[in-house]
């Protein structure tokens, strides 16, 4: 006697689906609001049970209710999104929350999900913290390039990427001829920017801070390129290497990976699938720029993509190497790479 079942999450509601593998009855319905605590009543209908499982998509929502479900001690198993919508095939009727929620049912009572890892709360955490740090860097990324284009718009001579926010790029900008209207967009940037890096500095050192305190962050460093930094993100981002078959599996989770369509003679241009964490390729890429330097191990192998494609594709050939290598350096350290020493709750306090 067991209890399966799937859920469907939004933030409006979470769609159920369970089945009741003695009498073969199936309830469905909606759990309204989603949140934390109306799950966790909604849960005590399974209390004193120890035969109940539940999968969830891993998408945005999914931790508080696997949360909710192990203090439950109901089972619950994290489904990839980009597989389960394969396992779906092609949809041949309008697609519902009560049919993803039976989809995730039927997967599991089949043996059929495709998982994905449950981090542990402290790789949660840390996990957070990385996005935080990417997103932050994007915005102040994105407030620099806006300088260069109004300075651009106004005939002003361009100023190298990394040298406009130093002493001397600052004083060129501040003497350049501009409109008021530019001269505000500019000040009003830089002024953003400033802010922006006073909240990065410190998230950055708390990074830091948590790789040297992780093995497996910590194992990751000696690849070329790839710093406390870069390794932390790698560690948290890709999680446990030990769920996929192989290193190729690796690639294609970070979106690495090159898509094709080929039918007969034609062949469209392959384009990164761009699935799984952007905050991991982000790290990959920033490690694969290294190559670049003469001192590196891949140095020719860039080298010899940069004269044959030009463009990214040099780094982001690298930044396939590097995943594989972080895959088997993570796999060779196995649960070892997963210490609770160093979390990012212990830091902050």
């Amino acid at each position: 006697m067991a209890i399966i079942g799937g859920f469907d999450v939004h933030r409006a509601q979470i769609t159920f689906d369970y089945l009741d593998t003695e009498t073969g009855e199936v309830t469905r319905g909606q759990i309204r609001p989603a949140t934390r605590g109306v799950l966790q009543s909604w849960l005590g209908r399974f209390a004193g049970r120890d035969d109940v499982a539940f999968a969830v998509e891993g998408c945005t929502g999914w931790r508080f209710v696997v949360e909710e479900l192990a203090a439950a001690e109901i089972r619950a198993h994290l489904a990839e999104p980009a597989d389960t919508a394969a396992a779906r095939g092609r949809k041949k009727r309008a697609k519902t929350d009560r049919a993803d929620a039976r989809l995730l049912r039927e997967l599991l009572c089949q043996h059929r999900l495709p998982e994905s890892w449950i981090p542990p709360a402290h790789v949660l955490e840390a996990r957070t913290l990385v996005r935080l740090y990417v997103a932050l860097m994007d915005e102040r990324r994105a407030w620099r390039q806006r300088i260069h284009a109004q300075l651009f718009h106004q005939g002003v001579a361009p100023i190298a990427g990394s040298g406009l926010l130093t002493e001397a790029g600052r004083a060129a900008t501040s003497r350049a001829t501009l409109s008021p209207a530019g001269r505000q967009v500019v000040d009003t940037a830089l002024a953003a920017i400033d802010q922006l890096t006073e909240r990065v500095l410190p998230l950055r050192t708390q990074l830091h801070t948590i790789g040297r305190a992780q093995p497996g962050a910590h194992a990751l460093t000696a690849q070329y390129g790839i710093g406390p930094l870069c390794a932390v993100i790698i560690w948290a981002e890709l999680g446990d290497p030990r769920r996929f078959r192989n290193s190729d599996q690796a690639v294609r989770f970070a979106g690495l990976d090159v898509t094709v369509w080929s039918s007969d003679g034609k062949r469209a241009a392959g384009h990164l699938a761009r699935q799984g964490p952007s905050a991991l390729r982000w790290a990959l890429f920033e490690a694969g720029k290294a190559a670049a330097r003469s001192a590196s191990p891949d140095h020719e192998y860039y080298v010899s993509v940069a004269d044959r494609l030009g463009g990214k594709r040099p780094t982001l050939s690298v930044a396939r190497k590097l995943i594989r290598r972080c895959y088997h350096t993570l796999r060779e350290l196995g649960d070892a790479a997963w210490s609770v020493e160093g979390t990012a709750s212990d830091k902050a306090a």
